[in-house]
């Protein structure tokens, strides 16, 4: 059935280098996803039941209830999943090494009888699929994830360093989609200092289907954009005042039901 469009917490997990896999080896794969996720949800004190999942073959996608506190999603959520994912390292083989890229975006999103979409569900499926994401986790072969959130999640959650959340192992990632579409995001290695492998301003389009496009053009210069502290204005948003809300500007996007634009304004401090 149908549903009205709502505000939701909106998390998409892939698994690295799924579909080179044999089909064998993806079947595993994928019931040790599913096994690590719902440890995660319960380790984390999600509400299981209030949590949605969809599932996208190579990953998953969440949608989260915005009563959740987004500062749960990005900490003990996040920590748990690198912590699942260890235990599961050492019994698998080495065919069966399974490393996960995790994103974490909000904005409106509706259901239908096929399933969820929206503006803000294709935004979140290009951070989890963007090319420079997958150098950064290639460039940490010890690291069991790589985690990214968008511009909003990071001046309202991240930067404010709620709990254990630290700031300072976040760096910015901007990139371009195939379409040139500029998103700006920051990502994290769960366990580093700092994330590897961004070499300066990231660019290039996210894929789409588990591949990766070419680089398109440079993106704005990174040490330009980390000097603010995070304070700087989403190239598709709106600066929240004081950073104490979330404010979604227009989005464009076509990985889910054709071209569509979408503007967004969700307001209020976010509270742990």
């Amino acid at each position: 059935m149908s549903g009205e469009a709502a505000h939701h917490w909106i998390v998409v997990l892939d698994i690295e280098n799924f579909s080179s896999r044999p089909d064998p080896i993806q079947r595993s794969l994928r019931a040790a996803m599913y096994e690590v996720l719902g440890e995660a949800l319960l380790q984390a004190g999600l509400p299981v039941d209030g949590v949605v999942t969809e599932d996208r073959g190579d990953g998953v996608l969440m949608i989260v209830p915005a009563t959740v506190s987004p500062i749960v999603l990005a900490g003990p959520f996040v920590r748990a999943l690198d912590d699942e994912l260890r235990q599961k390292a050492v019994v698998h083989s080495p065919a069966h090494a399974m490393r996960f890229r995790v994103a974490l975006h909000q904005g409106i999103a509706a259901r239908d009888r096929e399933g969820w979409s929206g503006d803000a569900v294709n935004t979140a499926c290009r951070l989890v699929d963007a090319g420079p994401l997958r150098k950064v986790l290639a460039a940490a072969p010890s690291s069991r994830m790589v985690f990214v959130v968008s511009d909003e999640i990071y001046r309202a959650v991240v930067r404010h360093g709620h709990r254990s959340i630290d700031p300072a192992a976040y760096l910015p990632m901007p990139f371009h989609t195939k379409h040139g579409e500029f998103i700006g995001s920051w990502v994290t290695v769960p366990g580093s200092p700092a994330p590897p492998g961004l070499g300066g301003a990231s660019s290039g389009p996210a894929g789409q289907d588990g591949h990766t496009g070419q680089d398109g053009d440079a993106a704005e210069p990174r040490a330009a954009r980390a000097d603010t502290g995070g304070q700087e204005g989403s190239a598709t948003g709106r600066q929240p005042a004081g950073g104490a809300g979330i404010s979604v500007g227009t989005v464009h996007g076509d990985v889910f039901q054709g071209d569509k634009t979408v503007t967004v304004h969700t307001t209020g401090p976010v509270r742990p």
